[in-house]
């Protein structure tokens, strides 16, 4: 994850276009994988062939694995191996947001095709230093029609120096209507990890994290962040339309969450009041 001041803003296309260079991958979305998330989350397991997929359970399919030689140090694919990504010379990787919209919903043992593109890359000079940014765009198609639309920022940065003063992380609202306190252990972090094959080691290896990335702990997923909130908004609202996310301050796995909402807004407060996650709900009329 990164700050919000340090991030930029998707500008989404409707649609791909017969122009882009688009990566496809297909999968068989598997009931036991998306059972097993489930059981990860404390939830009840009731996912089948056949099932429709909960928001968000699409980060567990489309694996891009490469043989080890091929990782970078962060243990993610070395950019120029990463087949879509486009190498910026900045070593630290971030997911900083991203927005959805669900046309329709995924099931369960049903084969998926996945369309990625790079809509926007660029280098640019932060406050903290030089910064890369990227935006993905997926498209997910299932039966023939489209199912998922993605935009997925990426926000690339030098390492951490002792003497650059950290970015102060926005306080949360404390005005939520509804509210869960959430845990995250090293063994969720870890079976997250292992279900989304992420191999970021700043979410299972306490040693990188600290002494390499600078953070003061593990780092929860950011994409965990989201589909609790997407779990919880879904709970109080219906099936979703669209939500999006952004990233403003990591979490980490020693610290108790609270999600919130209020109205269409939701967002993560840490124990001691920052801000981690805000995000937005849309409901299908």
């Amino acid at each position: 994850m990164t700050y919000a001041q340090d991030t930029a803003s998707p500008s989404p296309s409707p649609s791909l276009s017969s122009t882009d260079t688009v990566f496809r991958s297909t999968d068989v979305m598997d009931p036991a994988r998306s059972a097993a998330l489930q059981v990860a989350l404390g939830l009840e397991p009731g996912i089948s062939a056949g099932s429709e997929l909960p928001p968000f359970f699409h980060q567990l399919y489309f694996w891009t694995p490469v043989p080890p030689e091929q990782l970078g140090r962060d243990g993610h694919p070395g950019r120029s191996n990463s087949g879509l990504i486009p190498d910026l010379g900045l070593p630290r990787r971030m997911w900083a947001g991203g927005r959805l919209q669900f046309e329709h919903p995924l099931k369960a043992g049903v084969t998926a095709e996945k369309h990625s593109v790079v809509e926007q890359s660029e280098r640019k000079s932060g406050r903290t230093g030089p910064l890369g940014f990227v935006t993905l765009r997926h498209e997910i198609h299932q039966e023939g029609q489209l199912c998922v639309r993605e935009w997925h920022d990426l926000v690339y940065r030098e390492d951490p120096s002792p003497k650059t003063p950290k970015p102060v992380p926005p306080q949360a609202r404390v005005d939520e209507e509804e509210a869960r306190q959430v845990n995250f252990s090293s063994t969720l972090l870890f079976r997250y990890s292992a279900l989304t094959f992420n191999g970021h080691r700043i979410h299972y290896d306490l040693d990188y994290a600290c002494e390499v990335e600078g953070y003061a702990g593990l780092v929860v997923h950011g994409p965990l962040l989201a589909q609790q909130l997407m779990l919880l908004a879904e709970e109080l609202m219906g099936p979703l339309a669209e939500f999006s996310f952004r990233a403003t301050a990591p979490l980490m796995h020693f610290e108790a969450a609270t999600l919130c909402c209020k109205g269409r807004d939701l967002w993560v407060r840490a124990p001691d009041g920052r801000q981690c996650m805000q995000a937005q709900a849309v409901p299908k009329t």
